[in-house]
């Protein structure tokens, strides 16, 4: 994704220049993947800006560190409050954040145990994507990480290579995106985007026992859809499965909601369908603050 700098980023309890947000060469996490990460968004509102389900990202962000057992510093109430301070410090309307904490400088090797922990978090400028291009899909020939290799429900700064390498091939053969399988041949997820498939009115996704991180935007999707009054499923997919659907489409943090146009050379009947169509415009104005029953899922950034 292509950066526009902003004026500040947050590292380690201070408001420091964009520039001067710098780690030793010798960083742990550099080395070992031993970091954990979120995507996050502020949105424009009625009423200004404002982040779209932190807490939830927090939350998912604590455990996460949990799970590779990383001390994280500080606690969800005051990454939220930070974040907040970065959006207002660099005056943004609308941005993507990325919260990130990694283990630093300090040893160098495989044990975790001596090295502290850095926390940043930083904003930049985020333009809406395009959400009625279908995209053109390719199976990837590199399967998702196995859940007993590495927790899929961390999301891992380490597991990540595996998502880099599925989206090069994919993407130097010349497709939009990858669609990775599981051990066992079963559909986990793209690159960086949950998959849905859509048959006879039911919306389908794979559980996060197929590799799949547990989605903040595919959990805002079943919520949507199920106010909608759609049948939902989280179950086990096969590739042929999505051959065979009437619709798929992707959602993620950084995409939004977006259709898949094929997979492997298959066309998809409908590109967007018409369950992708309703399902991505309750989701535009659900993050922009104009569906009464998710504003819930609104922190408004408030004044400077």
């Amino acid at each position: 994704m292509a950066m526009t700098e902003a004026g500040t980023i947050w590292l380690d309890g201070a408001l420091v220049p964009w520039h001067e947000a710098q780690v030793h060469v010798l960083t742990h996490g550099l080395h070992y993947g031993t970091g954990v990460l979120e995507g996050t968004r502020v949105f424009e509102t009625a009423d200004g800006p404002a982040v779209f389900r932190l807490a939830d990202h927090l939350r998912r962000l604590e455990r996460s560190a949990r799970m590779l057992r990383l001390p994280l510093p500080y606690g969800v109430d005051e990454l939220a409050a930070a974040t907040l301070e970065l959006v207002r410090a660099n005056g943004h309307r609308s941005c993507y954040l990325r919260h990130f904490a990694f283990l630093g400088y300090g040893s160098m090797g495989l044990d975790m145990r001596s090295s502290p922990t850095v926390t940043a978090i930083a904003g930049w400028e985020w333009a809406e994507q395009p959400a009625d291009r279908p995209l053109r899909l390719k199976t990837s020939s590199w399967r998702r990480n196995d859940p007993n290799s590495v927790p899929p429900a961390a999301k891992a700064t380490g597991p990540y290579l595996n998502s880099a390498l599925a989206r090069r091939e994919a993407t130097d053969a010349g497709y939009d995106e990858a669609l990775l399988l599981a051990a066992d041949g079963s559909v986990s997820e793209c690159s960086a985007e949950n998959v849905f498939a859509v048959r006879d009115g039911v919306l389908r996704t794979p559980p996060a026992s197929a590799g799949a991180l547990e989605g903040i935007t595919q959990d805002t999707v079943l919520a949507l859809a199920r106010k909608l009054g759609v049948a939902v499923r989280v179950e086990s997919l096969l590739r042929s499965d999505l051959y065979a659907a009437d619709e798929v489409f992707v959602c993620g943090t950084a995409a939004g909601v977006v259709p898949v146009g094929s997979l492997d050379d298959r066309e998809i009947p409908s590109a967007p369908g018409d369950l992708t169509k309703r399902l991505a415009d309750l989701y535009r104005a659900a993050v922009h603050g104009e569906v009464p029953a998710f504003r819930r899922w609104l922190t408004p950034v408030g004044g400077s």
